[in-house]
């Protein structure tokens, strides 16, 4: 069953007439298109009983098409009134839908309303955002030969920018550097900004890459990610630039030592939080506990934060098939930060990384 198949069964089972679909990652799981409409509108309405349609600026309609998209594709001229376009043709289909399904957590309450004046009976109650989360949740064979591929020029991300590492250089021109090379590969895009960050303003989870100058005795943290065939890596890892402090060798070693154990420990039937619970330990035991500030992870797939939550009160079970981050860090005011991360895929037996650089306390 294809994915615009299961939705629309999702539709069925709920008694919907329609879905509305507008976030633009979502519309791309389901039908392969992809594009940022900004200010425009984008939609997909997907029915129980008629062929789904694609809603789209009129610029983008060419680009719908050429996608491989079957179905009919509706543009819009900055002039006109999209939601009354919208409404034309959903009547031509449905004349009076009532109950409505939505992605009501990315549906803003403007447009929410513009769908409610052209369709004053029809309730927006239902959310879909669980399901589509549900759908998203476990990924195919092919979607992890994808995330491989993608772990794999993150790898060389990192590589690159190890090597950019010297002191006197900024974070800005080390994070430009691996970009570079990634251009020069083909790789276009990013997960999101690369985050480099040295010394004590690692302390700041998250901050941004600055013009900050990297000396010697910094720990730097690299947090970066890249693109392949619309799927993301994520990756985070620590090294040392010259002789560092005992303090700095210690949290190194205590997040090393919990990022380790969690990544040994993940495996289908326990649950989030208890995956969270094994590698926050490890910190909290070593006196660290306040300065572990964030969950242990997060999905991941075609957007860099999916579901599921790997933290605290998630009592989701772990399933293979499902992707996310274990990344550990400690983080100390005025001092340093660390953290060291993997994105893994559950297997049937535990898990398995989509990156391998090496964890060890690299000196640059």
């Amino acid at each position: 069953m294809n994915k615009l198949h299961q939705l629309r069964q999702t539709i069925t089972d709920q008694g919907l007439a329609v879905a509305y679909i507008s976030d633009p990652m979502t519309i791309k799981y389901l039908t392969g298109f992809y594009s940022d409409p900004v200010e425009r509108v984008l939609a997909l309405l997907v029915f129980a009983d008629h062929d789904p349609f694609l809603f789209a600026p009129a610029l983008e309609v060419e680009a719908i098409k050429q996608s491989g998209w079957a179905y009919p594709v509706y543009g819009y001229l900055d002039h006109e009134q999209p939601y009354q376009m919208i409404a034309d043709q959903v009547k031509r289909r449905v004349a009076d839908p009532q109950n409505w399904g939505a992605e009501l957590g990315f549906l803003t309450v403007a447009r929410l309303r513009a769908l409610q004046e052209n369709f004053p009976h029809a309730k927006f109650d239902f959310d879909l955002t669980p399901a589509i989360e549900q759908m998203r949740l476990l990924k195919d064979d092919q979607e992890i030969a994808t995330l491989k591929e993608a772990g794999k020029w993150a790898d060389f991300a990192l590589e690159v920018g190890f090597k950019a590492v010297h002191p006197g250089v900024s974070e800005q021109a080390v994070a430009a550097d691996l970009e570079y090379a990634l251009k020069q590969h083909g790789i276009m895009n990013m997960s999101f900004d690369t985050l480099i960050q040295a010394g004590a303003h690692a302390a700041e989870p998250h901050g941004a890459t600055s013009d900050r100058l990297i000396k010697e005795g910094d720990l730097v943290l690299f947090d970066l990610g890249t693109v392949y065939d619309g799927y993301i890596s994520d990756v985070s890892r620590t090294v040392a630039v010259g002789e560092i402090t005992k303090q700095q060798q210690e949290i190194y070693q205590v997040c090393l030592e919990a990022q380790l154990t969690a990544q040994a420990a993940a495996k289908p039937g326990m649950t989030a939080a208890e995956l969270d619970a094994i590698a926050r330990q490890v910190i909290e035991k070593a006196g660290y506990g306040e300065y572990f500030i964030h969950r242990l992870g997060h999905g991941m797939g075609m957007s860099e934060h999916e579901f599921p939550s790997i933290m605290e009160g998630n009592d989701l079970q772990l399933q293979p098939g499902m992707c996310f981050s274990i990344e550990p860090g400690i983080y100390m005011p005025g001092i340093a930060g660390v953290r060291i991360e993997d994105c893994v895929h559950i297997t049937p037996t535990g898990c398995e990384p989509f990156t391998h650089t090496t964890k060890a306390l690299q000196t640059l």
